[in-house]
């Protein structure tokens, strides 16, 4: 059966080299507006007021974790880190699998974007996303980057994501988890993601290919946003989903680079991505008018955002299906933002925590071995939704490299990149806290978010390099006693807790448990890293 391509840009390198020759239309590299209209018309997906396109992705609100897998295959098994995160599935079954995917997919049409993952055309990667959907189709032109229609026709994939929510595994059969899954085959270049229809499961299968990719070419990937002041100071903000990266970094007095994922290289940083994937639960416009603006413009994509049918207005309050409610967007929608996806070597590391403890400073000045500490450790809070099946209740939690999700290789790779760029550079790091002061959880607040944009920009400036320090006596870290436009009885957390002691046993109890998350790094380590460690006072 010869297939029916549809679209204005097609590669000669067809569908058939991944099997699916058989399938029924295939519409390549649609436009957005194309792409809306075919989203619309299949029901996949409603128009809301101000033009965003709104889906609901059923009762898979956020990533599956446990149903990820990576084939276990001669030319990547000694390199990956085998374990909870990354587990091993047999090649035959992936190929089972994929196999029953193109089968299913007999007759029945799909959705192609190729595109670029990385701004450094040193380092980008060419990959070919498949979708059973429009709206997906329309989510991953979204987020990564456009080639020019020149280089559409002799477009080739270095991987390729085939992603067809409506297909389930068969566990009994497929050697999954569940009927959900997330195959990466190296050695094949594909990953193959089904029963899901949660879009972030495609952007961060591409995240995770590049992050076993890049660090053999000396480039370190980063879950981390990045943004340059007027001077061209770039600065790095690493952290989990949730902990302030896309907020913190759209400020609208510097250039944003990206939101969430980049690469470091001996010649600067650069995005992997085209655009933006925020959480817009409870969306303030006043607190962050750029990203809010977003979705109330045509070409966004809101994921499980609440609207009212009848007038298309949305409540970014309402969690009724989530409170992992997404937009995504192209960069180009935040005001400022980088059009090359570029910039020099960072000034300033910056890692972000959500402590739900209520312990760690809102800021801290790192020396280069507490960065190591802290970027190895990767502690913070994850929130309710951002991964399926967390409770109402943050939970803490340690993910190395603040990814550990989409890290293939060990840690200690990683970070040995990360220790041997800051030294190079000589770049400032920093630990900020995002979370909660005044006590744990439940009793204490949040931090304000005007409080933490004014301590990260002094931070930035150079204003808080000239401040007196305090050391905290269970981190060692070095806590600002003043800075202009924050109180200064919040900069050292015990002061804002009435029960010092209740604060004293708090710490005391996170301490142990970093000391205890450590111990599976202290093979990898020098010894300056792990004199660094926190300790119980």
């Amino acid at each position: 059966m010869n297939v029916e391509q549809l679209g204005p840009h097609k590669s000669n390198y067809g569908l058939e080299t991944n099997g699916l020759g058989n399938v029924g239309k295939a519409y390549w590299n649609l436009s957005t507006p194309a792409l809306y209209q075919e989203a619309l018309t299949r029901g996949e997906a409603s128009l809301a007021a101000g033009g965003p396109l709104v889906a609901l992705t059923g009762q898979h609100t956020g990533r599956s974790a446990n149903d990820k897998f990576i084939v276990e295959e001669p030319s990547s098994q000694k390199d990956i880190w085998w374990g909870k995160v990354n587990k091993p599935i047999q090649a035959d079954k992936f190929a089972a699998l994929h196999q029953k995917m193109c089968d299913y997919l007999a007759g029945k049409d799909v959705f192609v974007q190729d595109c670029y993952a990385g701004a450094d055309a040193a380092h980008r990667l060419p990959v070919r996303i498949i979708t059973e959907c429009a709206w997906h189709n329309l989510f991953a032109r979204n987020m990564f980057i456009q080639p020019k229609a020149s280089e559409l026709a002799n477009f080739k994939p270095e991987f390729t994501v085939l992603q067809v929510p409506s297909f389930e595994a068969d566990p009994a059969v497929d050697g999954t988890r569940s009927e959900v899954f997330v195959l990466a085959d190296f050695a094949k270049k594909l990953v193959i993601i089904g029963g899901t229809s949660y879009a972030g499961e495609i952007k961060k299968s591409v995240f995770s290919i590049l992050n076993y990719l890049l660090p053999a070419k000396d480039v370190l990937p980063m879950h981390c946003s990045v943004n340059v002041s007027d001077e061209g100071n770039s600065s790095v903000f690493f952290g989990l989903s949730g902990t302030g990266k896309t907020t913190l970094s759209a400020d609208a007095s510097k250039m944003l680079i990206g939101d969430d994922e980049h690469g470091w290289s001996d010649d600067g940083v650069f995005n992997f991505e085209g655009g933006c994937y925020a959480k817009v639960i409870k969306l303030s416009k006043e607190a962050e008018p750029e990203i809010f603006e977003t979705t109330r413009r045509f070409g966004t994509v809101l994921e499980n955002v609440v609207m009212d049918p009848a007038t298309g207005e949305l409540d970014l309050d309402d969690n009724r299906y989530t409170e992992n409610t997404r937009a995504s967007y192209p960069i180009d929608f935040i005001p400022n933002a980088s059009d090359t996806g570029v910039a020099g070597n960072p000034t300033n590391v910056v890692m972000l925590t959500a402590d739900a403890f209520g312990v760690l400073p809102p800021i801290s000045k790192l020396t280069p071995e507490q960065a190591m500490y802290h970027f190895l450790s990767g502690y913070t809070a994850k929130l309710a939704g951002t991964e399926k099946g967390l409770g109402n209740e943050p939970q803490a939690t340690f993910s190395t490299c603040f990814g550990a999700p989409f890290m293939p290789r060990h840690p200690a790779v990683y970070a040995k990149l990360l220790g041997e760029k800051i030294a190079k550079h000589g770049v400032n790091c920093w630990l900020v806290n995002t979370g909660w002061t005044g006590g744990v959880y439940g009793t204490g607040h949040r931090m304000p978010i005007a409080h933490t944009r004014a301590l990260v920009n002094a931070a930035l400036d150079g204003t808080l390099a000239a401040v007196e320090t305090e050391k905290d006596p269970f981190f060692g870290l070095a806590m600002p006693t003043s800075c202009p436009g924050v109180p200064s009885d919040i900069l050292n957390p015990r002061n804002t807790w009435a029960d010092k002691t209740a604060y004293d046993a708090k710490a005391k109890d996170l301490v142990s448990r970093f000391i205890e998350n450590f111990e599976q790094f202290t093979d990898y380590v020098e010894d300056d890293v792990l004199q660094s460690a926190p300790k119980i006072a």
